[in-house]
């Protein structure tokens, strides 16, 4: 399937927002009960290359680069996660951009670039390029279609390669004479405003990455302004990830790897004089997306855990309120927001994110209706767990509680859980919140020795991720039991038969235990054949005892790494 509809997964979170002016706001519902949803498609992609938005036929484009000779593909959705149509190519597409009017989209390849009518989606046209053979970058700005190239024998050197930019107009491709080192990042000023904005990434190896803006409203691009960061002593370098300008023009939004989200005056490059906080503790900044009304500011990041990987909140750095927060994490969501990943509707009403995450070739497409408001939670008091002597191989519940604010949510809250000893981290899976806030969360350790278990919640489209709790648990070897049964006498002749049961609670032994049998009598101990315990956990033992009067028979077993030891004794009466 392509897309699964969820309502209560990620964490989106936001104490207020004002209905009139800077908050978030949907449809027209009173603020505590707007509506909010989220749809997730599996991208069916192994890399990805770039993201375009078309808000007049409400299609999203995805563009899957795959290697220089293989097929490219451009991904075709609509504004519900649904996939309507697959643009096939012949050669590796990098690059996806849509023209202001929103009626040609073009997707860049290695030797041209190809135009694509909108309405109907099919290609209407194509230019011939420059070879490229590392992934163009594509923008739309002063009228024209603006693309990198650059030119290597293996695809390792397009890091450090000369790439040149490019612009296409009248059906011809001509170069501009600009050209610097590594994968030059592309990106449209605001609309309108002619303006071109072009980045160094870190990677290319330059001490010093650039970023710089370029007038396109000639002939020929001009480059206005021009910055780059690092201090004098070499530090606070650029570790260019995105790039965006404001919806106004004014601004411009860097996601720096290193400093984080960079807010930089659009005429110069300089610093802005208000700047967004910093992103969450570990979270290291990959997108950065304005929405089209120009009211919010998406930053997208890669974080663990709980840690947000995507904050939502109002483009003015100076509105106080606090920040939509997104947590993706798994199988069903990606563990991050991809590079480049984000992009508005033009109305503000919807973003959409890419994410990646298993071994970095998996992506999903988000498609987020931000709600009006969030309410906080809290886990209270401390995590307990039963029984309280915990031991491997059993099962063990962990029990807790979750207060939330505003009205009861509209189906069950869930939190997940991880079990941390020795052996590394273990998913638990969920658990659901009970009316009454508790929860519990069912495992069965199995590994003797401490085990922290870690509850999270993650929060929802209605509800602020809470602050993780922990609980340690010492878990000792699970009991192990003998019982023998033996006759009050028996004759050296005759014999002593005795019997036994063996148990092990716990996880299940790799095999038969096998018991140790020693006999004690007045001529002293001796060591007997050891006995193999039956599958239904019998044995027997028959002896000839080599000593009138009493003997005592004791079995027993070592015990392993998950059970404790065990032993029995019986003593029979021996005659002649």
């Amino acid at each position: 399937m392509d897309t699964a509809q969820r309502s209560g997964r990620l964490a989106a979170t936001l104490l207020a927002a004002v209905l009139a002016g800077t908050g978030l706001t949907v449809a027209a519902a009173p603020a505590a009960h707007a509506a909010a949803s989220e749809a997730v498609a599996k991208l069916p992609i192994g890399t990805y290359s770039g993201l375009a938005v078309d808000s007049v036929h409400q299609r999203v484009y995805v563009a899957d680069q795959r290697d220089t000779n293989s097929d490219g593909t451009v991904l075709v959705y609509d504004f519900d996660g649904q996939k309507v149509a697959t643009l096939p190519h012949q050669y590796a597409v990098s690059g996806v951009a849509l023209s202001e009017d929103a009626t040609t989209l073009y997707v860049g390849e290695r030797s041209r670039v190809v135009a694509y009518d909108t309405g109907t989606l099919q290609q209407n046209g194509a230019y011939g390029a420059t070879y490229d053979t590392c992934g163009r970058q594509l923008a739309f700005t002063g009228g024209r279609v603006w693309s990198t190239s650059a030119y290597v024998y293996q695809t390792y050197q397009c890091a450090t390669a000369s790439t040149a930019l490019n612009m296409f107009a009248d059906g011809t491709v001509n170069s501009t004479g600009w050209n610097d080192i590594g994968r030059l990042q592309l990106a449209p000023g605001a609309g309108g405003q002619n303006r071109l904005l072009m980045g160094q990434p870190k990677e290319s190896g330059a001490a010093d990455p650039f970023l710089a803006s370029f007038d396109v409203s000639g002939t020929t691009p001009v480059r206005d302004a021009s910055r780059r960061f690092a201090d004098a002593d070499g530090k606070g370098a650029l570790d260019l990830k995105d790039m965006a300008a404001s919806a106004d023009g004014t601004k411009v939004a860097v996601a720096d790897a290193t400093a984080g989200t960079r807010l930089l005056n659009a005429g110069d490059l300089t610093d802005a004089s208000g700047q967004y906080p910093a992103l969450p503790a570990g979270a290291t900044s990959t997108a950065v997306a304005f929405s089209g009304d120009g009211k919010y500011i998406a930053r997208g990041a890669q974080a663990g855990g709980s840690t947000p990987d995507l904050l939502v909140q109002s483009a003015d750095p100076a509105d106080g309120t606090p920040p939509l927060e997104f947590v993706f994490q798994g199988s069903l969501d990606g563990n991050g927001v991809a590079p480049r990943g984000l992009a508005w509707s033009q109305d503000g009403s919807r973003l959409f994110a890419v994410t990646r995450g298993g071994n970095g070739y998996e992506y999903w497409l988000h498609v987020i209706q931000p709600p009006a408001v969030q309410y906080d939670t809290r886990f209270t008091g401390d995590l307990t767990h039963s029984p309280s002597g915990a031991v491997a191989g059993e099962p063990l519940s962990v029990r807790g509680r979750l207060e939330w604010d505003g009205p009861a949510p509209a189906r069950p809250l869930k939190v997940t859980a991880v079990r941390e000893d020795a052996n590394g981290t273990h998913q638990l899976g969920t658990a659901t919140v009970k009316e009454d806030g508790t929860f519990t969360v069912l495992d069965e350790p199995d590994l003797v020795g401490t085990a922290t278990y870690r509850v999270s919640f993650l929060g929802d489209l209605t509800h602020r991720p809470a602050t993780d709790v922990t609980h340690t648990v010492t878990v000792g070897r699970a009991p192990a039991a003998i019982t023998l049964t033996g006759p009050e006498e028996a004759t050296m002749s005759g014999g002593v038969h005795l019997t036994g049961t063996f148990t092990a609670q716990g996880k299940a032994l790799p095999e038969r235990a096998t018991l140790t049998v020693q006999r004690t009598d007045r001529l002293g101990t001796g060591t007997l054949s050891s006995v193999t315990v039956a599958a239904d956990g019998t044995f027997t033992i028959d002896d000839l005892p080599r000593a009138r009067r009493q003997v005592t028979y004791t079995v027993s077993w070592p015990g392993d790494d998950l059970h404790t030891d065990a032993t029995a004794s019986a003593t029979v009466r021996v005659t002649r």
